[in-house]
């Protein structure tokens, strides 16, 4: 935790702010390993505070090191003392805080210049160490095992999506995780044409498609994985739209390297899908971050900004005919010095039940 404090006061003191206040959760897990409902983070030039009520103080002192832990059911009050001593002008904050926090922090700060940092955590967040790539690949392996047992619990016509969702987000808990880090998406036959039609009650039926798009957290982490999956027998569109998914979710493994554009590596996939004549078909980005939240920068698109090294990105390409059927593959990529590691090892074969 303490690389990333520094790396964290070395962009500090490359900002225009003199003092950073964090209040977002992730955030502050980010920086100090704590995990609580009521804590904030204060880092100027010269200081570490660390502000808690007593019911976190004990876990504090257990799980933060490298910074001056305060106990107070006041944490601006106590921060604003310290503003006040050390005679700081500019006072950054995380961007996500509500409006009426930000209300609070003008009342509280009253005379000081408070400066929205848009994605200046983000941006830290964005390249992950070892620690973190390792947990977000455990995360994936969890998901794996949860797909590979919810194809003996699938019955064709008798098995509800809902039943289906339900088995990934209980079976990924028995083998570890802490929650689903999103609703997961199970939608079959005409519904897998909805990129995020959340399960329902409708039978998975023989002959159609079903499309699976889940993940979990595991120590605050995440995956975020999708199959496509065919119930009895398959038409040769399927198969065919089927291969060109595969090949467009491939040609992002086989090239993404660090140095390319974002918006060059959208393109890896999807000049495969329209060059099979699916353009129009393919109606989202190609992936995002994910970490400490489900969807993290980067994104991906018309963007001139570098795809770097430590990136946990998604590779998630899709086709999706309306009112029939859709298909998406999408993987979990950590971008190495040499290319990509695959995170989520779950089979991509072409699977009929």
């Amino acid at each position: 935790m303490l690389a990333r404090v520094e790396r964290f006061e070395a962009k500090l003191n490359q900002s225009e702010v003199d003092a950073f206040l964090v209040t977002g959760q992730n955030n502050i897990y980010y920086l100090t390993g704590f995990w609580g409902t009521s804590a904030t983070v204060f880092i100027s030039k010269s200081r570490r505070l660390f502000v808690t009520d007593a019911r976190y103080t004990l876990i504090a002192k257990q799980s933060v090191q490298g910074f001056d832990i305060i106990e107070s059911r006041d944490a601006l009050q106590e921060i604003a003392k310290v503003i006040q001593a050390d005679n700081l002008k500019k006072i950054g904050f995380d961007s996500q805080v509500s409006f009426a926090y930000y209300q609070t922090l003008q009342g509280v700060f009253a005379g000081y210049d408070l400066v929205a940092m848009t994605n200046f955590m983000e941006e830290l967040r964005m390249i992950k160490d070892s620690s973190e790539i390792a947990t977000i690949r455990k995360a994936c392996s969890i998901s794996d095992r949860a797909f590979a047992d919810m194809l003996d619990f699938i019955k064709p016509d008798q098995t509800t999506e809902l039943q289906v969702a339900n088995f990934l987000d209980f079976r990924m808990r028995e083998y570890g995780a802490s929650g689903v880090s999103f609703e997961t998406i199970a939608a079959s036959g005409y519904r897998s044409a909805m990129p995020h039609g959340v399960a329902s009650e409708k039978v998975v039926q023989s002959g159609e498609t079903l499309t699976l798009d889940f993940g979990c957290y595991y120590n605050h982490y995440v995956s975020d994985m999708t199959r496509t999956i065919h119930i009895g027998e398959t038409t040769d569109e399927e198969r065919e739209i089927y291969d060109v998914v595969l090949r467009a979710n491939q040609a992002v493994i086989d090239s993404v390297k660090a140095g390319m554009t974002r918006r060059d590596y959208d393109k890896l996939a999807r000049d495969v899908i329209a060059k099979a004549g699916y353009a129009e078909q393919f109606t989202h980005g190609i992936g995002h971050g994910i970490g400490l939240d489900i969807h993290e920068i980067p994104f991906f698109g018309n963007s001139d900004e570098l795809v770097e090294v430590g990136m946990t990105i998604t590779d998630e390409p899709g086709i999706y005919l309306d009112n029939k059927y859709g298909v998406r593959i999408e993987d979990d990529l950590v971008v190495t010095e040499n290319g990509c590691e695959v995170l989520t090892l779950a089979p991509k074969e072409l699977i009929v039940l």
